[in-house]
């Protein structure tokens, strides 16, 4: 694809939720909440959100699951809670519960069914996983139909074999040592999940844009996978170095200073991972968000300033977006690394003179 098409299509990804934001806004009041602006796109929902038309939103209602403390088991669609209360549940809108389900006890309190509602970041975790299963299966095709020994991919096929071989051979490999193999379905899937759902983010626009891998529980998940694969098939050289290091022994014992040091490390690592991913792919939905937010903000004040700082936002923006395309491979390929890098400490053998 060559450079101007890229811009083009970043303006193109630019321009569609600029559209939309300004359908959100009224001719005569454009005050803008920023924090319900970008908290509203970054975070969940109950309903997934498209555009507004004429005043009225155009969405997509999803089911509702939850588990009254009371009445037991309730499924119904999300469009029952835009008119307030629904078979005793409603959207809260108090501190502790802003934005989630809630019913009122025997005493009046707002409580938390248990929910399992198929929201906003749960589907677009659901269709970017199929977006990656079928892309997976579309690469493998070729393989079934050519005999990859005496013909070389290409296209599409050829891209998934050049991104796969980068990781196997230069994560992969050589991070974790010599048995490597066992290890490599997991941090490959790691890899590809991670950078589809980061490039789904970055679309505008349905089936795209749901903040998945910018959700802490969601990289969370992640993480504590790194951490049972790390600490699950470690072998008597790891826990050897966590429960007594090679370290003067008064470091150790009566006070197990040291032990207890690298017991925390064994937390820390997968945290790290979690806040990492969390952080960067938030980050920079925000970023973007703001910078559009900068159409609506001038839009009370002259026409100059607003068409000037317009003109300045969407080249900033088209700038960040392509800046994102290489984020989400930046944060994937991180990830992936790192991942490999904890197991094989955790792979390691003692030395031998």
């Amino acid at each position: 694809m060559k450079c101007w098409q890229l811009i083009g299509l970043g303006l193109l990804l630019l321009l569609l939720p600029l559209s939309l934001g300004a359908q959100e806004t009224p001719d005569d009041e454009v005050d803008l909440d920023i924090q319900e602006y970008l908290f509203g796109h970054v975070g969940d929902a109950y309903e997934w959100h498209i555009t507004t038309v004429n005043g009225h939103p155009v969405s997509i209602p999803l089911p509702v699951i939850v588990r009254s403390r009371t009445t037991g088991w309730h499924c119904f669609s999300s469009r029952h809670l835009e008119e307030g209360s629904y078979e005793g549940f409603f959207i809260s809108t108090s501190e502790k519960y802003d934005g989630k389900i809630v019913e009122r006890d025997a005493s009046g309190a707002e409580v938390r069914p248990l929910d399992l509602s198929i929201t906003k970041n749960v589907l677009g975790l659901m269709v970017n996983s199929l977006v990656l299963v079928l892309l997976i299966l579309l690469a493998a095709r070729w393989y079934r139909r050519h005999d990859a020994v005496e013909e070389a991919p290409k296209g599409f096929a050829g891209l998934v074999e050049m991104l796969v071989t980068m990781v196997e051979d230069d994560i992969i490999k050589e991070c974790v040592g010599k048995d490597y193999k066992r290890y490599s379905p997991y941090l490959l899937t790691a890899f590809f999940f991670i950078f589809i759902n980061n490039l789904m983010g970055i679309v505008p626009i349905f089936p795209g844009g749901a903040n998945v891998t910018g959700n802490i529980a969601v990289t969370l998940v992640l993480a504590v996978c790194t951490f049972l694969a790390v600490n699950l098939f470690g072998n008597k050289h790891y826990w050897k170095d966590i429960l007594w290091p090679d370290v003067p022994t008064w470091l150790k014992v009566p006070v197990p200073l040291m032990p207890v040091i690298e017991i925390i490390g064994m937390f820390t690592k997968p945290f790290s991972l979690m806040v990492r991913l969390f952080a960067n792919i938030l980050a920079g939905h925000c970023m973007i968000l703001g910078v559009i937010a900068v159409i609506f903000l001038t839009a009370n004040m002259s026409v100059g300033l607003n068409a000037g700082m317009g003109v300045v936002a969407i080249l900033l923006g088209v700038f960040m977006d392509l800046l994102e395309l290489l984020v989400a491979f930046i944060q994937a390929y991180v990830f992936t690394m790192l991942s490999a890098v904890f197991i094989g400490m955790s792979r390691q053998e003692p030395e031998t003179e």
